[in-house]
C-alpha cells in the first residue's frame, strides 16, 4: 500500500503536520497515522498516550476541527491514527489554506485560493457578483443576437425571450441581487478583458516552434469569440484541399469543421477565467493545437474525460447560456463529438493531454492532406485577402450593405465580417460615412487587398 489522496504516514509527530490535517479537511478528508514509516511499517511511538491527550485540544484550537483520534497497536507497537472528515467550510492554519492533491500538500494562493473559497460557499467562479456593472453596460446587440440563437433552438420559452434585457438576465440567472455575475460580463459585455485579464483568444501561424509568421487576437463577448475564431481559422489559417466529384468542387479542411468548432467551444466555455492567460491556437504545416488554462474536476482523470461521463461544466452559468443558444449540449459528450467527427471525416483523431498549466488538444493533419498542399502553398494571408477582396467588391456594388448582408453573401458569421471590416478600415481601404445603422461604406481605392 502507498500513500495516496486520503492517506499519509509519519514516523513521529511534529506540529508542522497540522498543515497536512488542514489539507485533508479542505479536500476529501483523509487519515494521518503517526508511528508508521513511508514503507507502511509500524515503527511505534514512545509518546502515544501523551499525543492522545494533547492533539484533540491543539487541533480544536488551531484548526477549529474535531477529528477522530485513535490509539492503535500492531505487533506490540503503539501508533496514533487521526481521521479527518472533509469540511464544508474552508479551514486555515496560521492564515494559510492547505489542500491535499494526490499524495502532495499545496498552499492555495491566487486563482486557486479564490476558486477554493468560492467552492466552499457552493458557488463557482463565474457566479461571483461584480459591483459597478449594470445591465445597461452590456451590449444590446449581443443580447439581441442571443435571443435570435435561442429562438432557433426552442430552448427558452417565448415569454422569456420577450422580456426586456433586465428580465432576460434575471431569467438566465446571471444576476445576484443588484449585481451582475461574472458570467453575464463574459457573455454579453463588449469588453470582458476590462474585468478579466486574458479573456480572449490568440491565434498564430508558426513556421517552426520559434518562428511565428503572423497572429490575431480575438476579443469581445464569448459568443463573438467563438464565431470570429472559427471564421479566421477557416478563411485565414487553414487551407482546404481541393478535389472534384464530377464537376462539383469539394473543399476538405485538415480538421473537420464540426470537430474544430466543438474544440473551440470547449476551450472558450470551460476554461478557467481566473487565470490571466489567453486561449492559444497554434497552427503549423502539419497540425493544429489548442491550449486553454483549465483543469479537470478534482476526481477526474484523462481516461474519464475521454470516456463516457456526465456533464460537469467548469463555468455552469456560461455553459447554460451557450446551451440555451444551441451552441453546446449538456450530456458531457463534447470530446466524443470531436472524436466522432474526425472518424467520420477519415482524419486523424486528436491527441488530448491534461497538464499542470492547462489542457491541450492536438489535431495532426493527415499525410494525404499534407501531400495535397504544394510546398509553400500554405494557409496564410491569401485566404484572408480573398475574403477581403470579396467584401470590397460587394461594397463597390452596394455601399449600403449591412454586416448581416455581407455575412450572407460571403458565407461567414457577422462576427467574422466585423473582423474583416475592422481590418480593412485600419488599413485605410474603406471608411464608413453617416450614422452607424443608416450610413454607407466608401472604398478608398480600386486596388485589391
Amino acid at each position: 500500500m502507498n500513500e495516496d489522496q486520503n492517506t499519509e504516514w509519519k514516523e513521529s509527530w511534529h506540529d508542522k503536520y497540522i498543515e497536512w490535517l488542514c489539507a485533508f479537511a479542505n479536500a476529501q478528508g483523509g487519515v494521518l497515522e503517526i508511528g508508521r514509516n513511508d514503507k507502511d511499517q509500524v515503527v511505534g511511538l514512545d509518546n502515544a498516550e501523551q499525543l492522545m491527550k494533547d492533539l484533540p485540544n491543539k487541533l480544536r484550537d488551531l484548526l477549529g476541527i474535531v477529528p477522530d483520534i485513535n490509539l492503535l497497536e500492531e505487533k506490540g507497537l503503539s501508533y496514533v491514527q487521526i481521521v479527518v472528515e472533509p469540511y464544508p467550510v474552508p479551514i486555515s492554519y496560521r492564515g494559510k489554506y492547505h489542500y491535499r492533491s494526490g499524495s502532495t500538500k499545496q498552499v492555495l494562493t491566487g486563482a486557486a485560493l479564490d476558486r477554493f473559497l468560492l467552492g466552499k460557499t457552493g458557488k463557482r467562479w463565474d457566479a461571483a457578483p461584480v459591483p459597478g456593472v449594470g445591465v445597461g453596460d452590456l451590449d444590446a446587440g449581443n443580447l439581441t443576437g442571443f435571443r435570435e440563437r435561442a429562438t432557433r433552438t426552442n430552448r427558452l420559452g417565448k415569454d422569456i425571450l420577450d422580456e426586456d434585457n433586465v428580465g432576460l438576465i434575471e431569467k438566465l440567472r446571471l444576476a445576484e441581487g443588484q449585481y451582475l455575475k461574472r458570467a453575464a460580463i463574459l457573455l454579453f459585455h463588449p469588453d470582458p478583458e476590462r474585468f478579466f485579464t486574458g479573456a480572449a483568444v490568440r491565434i498564430g501561424y508558426f513556421e517552426s516552434e520559434t518562428d511565428l509568421r503572423y497572429q490575431d487576437e480575438i476579443c469581445g463577448d464569448l459568443f463573438t469569440q467563438v464565431d470570429t475564431t472559427m471564421d479566421l481559422l477557416l478563411t485565414k489559417y487553414l487551407k482546404a484541399a481541393i478535389s472534384y466529384e464530377g464537376i462539383q468542387r469539394i473543399e476538405t479542411y485538415p480538421v473537420p469543421e464540426g470537430a474544430l468548432r466543438e474544440a473551440v467551444l470547449n476551450a472558450i466555455v470551460h476554461r478557467d477565467y481566473a487565470i490571466p492567460a489567453q486561449i492559444q491556437i497554434r497552427i503549423y504545416a502539419d497540425r493544429l493545437q489548442i491550449w486553454n488554462p483549465g483543469e479537470l474536476p478534482e476526481d477526474w482523470s484523462l481516461e474519464k474525460l475521454l470516456g463516457q461521463h456526465p456533464s460537469r461544466p467548469f463555468n455552469p452559468d456560461v455553459a447554460n447560456a451557450f446551451f440555451r443558444a444551441g451552441e453546446i449540449e449538456t450530456w458531457g459528450r463534447g470530446i466524443q463529438r470531436i472524436l466522432e467527427a474526425c472518424r467520420e471525416a477519415g482524419t486523424p483523431e486528436p491527441d488530448i493531454q491534461v497538464e499542470s498549466d492547462g489542457l491541450w488538444i492536438d489535431f495532426p493533419f493527415s499525410k494525404a492532406y499534407r501531400d495535397s498542399i504544394e510546398p509553400g502553398d500554405g494557409p496564410f494571408e491569401a485566404s484572408e485577402a480573398t475574403t477581403q477582396e470579396r467584401i470590397l467588391a460587394l461594397l463597390r456594388e452596394d455601399p449600403e450593405l449591412t454586416g448581416k448582408a455581407l455575412a450572407d453573401h460571403i458565407g461567414i458569421t457577422a462576427a467574422g465580417v466585423r473582423y474583416h471590416l475592422d481590418s480593412l478600415r485600419k488599413a485605410g481601404h474603406i471608411r464608413h460615412v453617416g450614422p452607424t445603422k443608416k450610413g454607407r461604406w466608401e472604398v478608398m481605392d480600386d486596388d485589391h487587398v
